[in-house]
């Protein structure tokens, strides 16, 4: 049984997103009402500028007491994202997310075109198992060449 790519097993197809000066309040509206934990921040011509995650909210608005409706979302994003073409093979990407700590990868077709947003949520156990796996091995390479 082949491995599936990230874009064959994102569970939204759809690309939730807002423009950089969009409220902090919008963004928590807009991922609550689409069951989502993250939102593309993208300006008028269509480029990615960053993502914000549920993560982000906690950390960089709620546990800073900032004001959610005065606050933009282009303030507490994460710019540039980290992105993965749609072919990316589930495992391969889940291992970038364990590595480098975040949990939703935006998937970036030809052209830079959006195509959604990977989560973890959209991996298999056997996938998950299969990241986790060379994760460890990636670990104790590193620490066998110091």
């Amino acid at each position: 049984m082949s491995e599936r790519t990230v874009f064959q097993s994102m569970s939204q197809k759809h690309v939730l997103s807002l423009g950089p000066q969009a409220s902090v309040w919008e963004a928590a509206c807009v991922m609550t009402r689409a069951n989502c934990g993250s939102v593309l921040i993208i300006d008028t011509p269509g480029t990615l500028l960053g993502i914000v995650t549920e993560r982000d909210l906690m950390t960089r608005v709620l546990a800073k007491a900032l004001n959610p409706e005065k606050t933009l979302v282009s303030e507490v994003m994460t710019k540039q994202p980290y992105c993965v073409p749609p072919e990316t093979l589930v495992s391969d990407a889940v291992l970038i997310m364990i590595e480098r700590g975040f949990r939703h990868l935006p998937i970036v077709g030809p052209n830079a075109k959006i195509l959604g947003v990977f989560s973890v949520r959209d991996a298999l156990p056997r996938e998950v198992g299969a990241a986790v796996s060379m994760a460890e091995f990636h670990e104790q390479v590193n620490d066998a060449l110091g």
